[in-house]
This record gives C-alpha cells, sequence and structure tokens, in this order.
C-alpha cells in the first residue's frame, strides 16, 4: 500500500490525496490534499478559473481524478459506484438550474430529489416524503412556492428551491456551488442569513460552498481554501485564510479584508495593483 492509499480516516467526509484533475493537456486543479470533516463548514475561494468548480465536482463524486487518491463519504472514487455515492450529497449547482424545465411545479421539483431525478414521473412517494418537502420548503422560507411553477420564481426564490431540493435527500455533505450569484443584496443577504443558521445547526451536514466574494461567506463557516490556477493558495481554518496577505495573492491585487459581526469584506486597497500573472 502507498503512502497514498493508508487507511481511511471514518471522520472524513472528504479526503483528497496529492489530487490533480487534467483535461485536454491542462491541469484544472492540483496536486491538492485537502480533508473535510463531518462538522465542517467549508468555502472555496478564488478568481475566474482557478478550479473551484472543477474540485466541486469530484467532491460531488462527478469527476474522477486524474492522478492521486480521493475518498468521498468513505469510498474511494473508481473503486465504487458513483451512483451510490451521490445518494448521500445535497448539491446544487447552476448546471442542475439550467436543466429544470420552465413548468416543472416547485413541490415536485423538491421531492423528486429522492430518486435523484427533474420532476415527478412514475415513482411512488410516501406521505412522510410529501411531509418532509413540505418542512424543508418551510424552513427555506418556501413554502409558498410549492404549488409555483419554475419559470415564474425569482433568482432568489429559485436558490431557495435548490438548496430545499438539496436537503431533501438527507445528505451528509452539502455542496453549494455559488449559490449567491445573481442574487440582489436583499435577496443575498436573505440567503447568507439562511445558511448561517445552517452552518450553526450542530444536525446539520459538512458543508462546501464556492464563492468568488467573501460578502457571501455566512456567519459559523469554519475553514477556507484559497485557489488560483489550479493550486491552493492558503486553506485551514477561516480567520487563518482569509487575511489581506492571502486574498491579494490569490486575486493577484492589493485586497484589503474586514471583520464586522462575524461577517467578511473586501475591497481594493489603495496603491499599486499587485502584477498579474
Amino acid at each position: 500500500m502507498s503512502d497514498l492509499e493508508e487507511e481511511f480516516n471514518e471522520d472524513l467526509l472528504l479526503d483528497f490525496r496529492g489530487v490533480n484533475l487534467v483535461r485536454g493537456g491542462r491541469t484544472l486543479v492540483g496536486p491538492i490534499d485537502w480533508q473535510v470533516e463531518l462538522d465542517e463548514r467549508w468555502v472555496i475561494l478564488g478568481p475566474n478559473g482557478a478550479g473551484k468548480t472543477s474540485l466541486m465536482r469530484m467532491a460531488a463524486a462527478e469527476e474522477f481524478p486524474s492522478s492521486g487518491v480521493a475518498y468521498v463519504m468513505g469510498e474511494r472514487i473508481g473503486r465504487t459506484d458513483m451512483r451510490d455515492l451521490r445518494t448521500m450529497i445535497g448539491l446544487t449547482s447552476s448546471a442542475i438550474a439550467h436543466r429544470i424545465p420552465n413548468d416543472e411545479k416547485v413541490a415536485d421539483l423538491v421531492i423528486s430529489a429522492s430518486y435523484s431525478v427533474l420532476g415527478r414521473w412514475r415513482e411512488t412517494y410516501e406521505e412522510m416524503d410529501f411531509e418532509q418537502a413540505a418542512d424543508i420548503l418551510e424552513r427555506m422560507g418556501a413554502e409558498h412556492l410549492a404549488d409555483r411553477t419554475w419559470g415564474t420564481l425569482s433568482e432568489g426564490e429559485r436558490k431557495r428551491v435548490l438548496i430545499a431540493r438539496a436537503m431533501m435527500v438527507n445528505p451528509e455533505l452539502l455542496l453549494l456551488d455559488e449559490p449567491g450569484a445573481g442574487l440582489d443584496l436583499g435577496g443575498r443577504e436573505d440567503l447568507v442569513g439562511y445558511l448561517g443558521e445552517l452552518a450553526l445547526d450542530p444536525d446539520a451536514p459538512a458543508m462546501v460552498m464556492i464563492t468568488h466574494h467573501v460578502e457571501e461567506i455566512p456567519f459559523g463557516f469554519t475553514h477556507a481554501m484559497l485557489l488560483d490556477e489550479g493550486s491552493v493558495v492558503a486553506q485551514g481554518l477561516i480567520n487563518d485564510v482569509l487575511t489581506a496577505e492571502n486574498l491579494s495573492k490569490a486575486f493577484h491585487q492589493q485586497i484589503a479584508v474586514d471583520t464586522i459581526d462575524g461577517r467578511y469584506f473586501a475591497r481594493r486597497a489603495r496603491g499599486r495593483a499587485a502584477h498579474r500573472r
């Protein structure tokens, strides 16, 4: 057994060891060592093309690493049925949103997550499934949307519904790919508030969220990773990672960062921008 394949730690939901993802001869992400435990809430930040979504796709068991060893939910990617792994993972992304027909009823969209399909077809659901879907929508503040169709929802309403769908599978791991993208200030703050409540809930799943903006990081997140050009700039406890020095290095310009009431706020610092490679 190689050093990379040493015994898996059962407390880890994600365990990436020397992982690379290469497509078309280009390294999209890696090499990366990364571990996520049961009670952790991670945020991944970096500029466009940094490798954030590629990393998330491996975490969601949707991509095989080109090299290295990746364990997801205790199973090694490439040596297990990926479909089984995906039933334990809640995922929201723009790719899912784009696949939803405009005439899809919200209640059907949420409950059908139990079968990993979009919308009702010929599946059979128990009364407890309907009750669970209604409860999740209520906790998201979206119970009034149950009879609406996807095409009639605002961007903020869609984000809430997608998270409700992701929670329907009772996931052990919740992956959020830019949940605040496209939201106005009010919609963003509503979403950040909900995700902050979820992050502080000891019964909530482990969480990993991608964002471009530190302002979108909810209160209660514990860890952070900064990526640039597929490589890790810094990772670890959130207060140690989200520093002006690390953010400036990742985004190639001088960044100042403030923390107010547990939230982060960043802006370009006065002075000459850092050299972009």
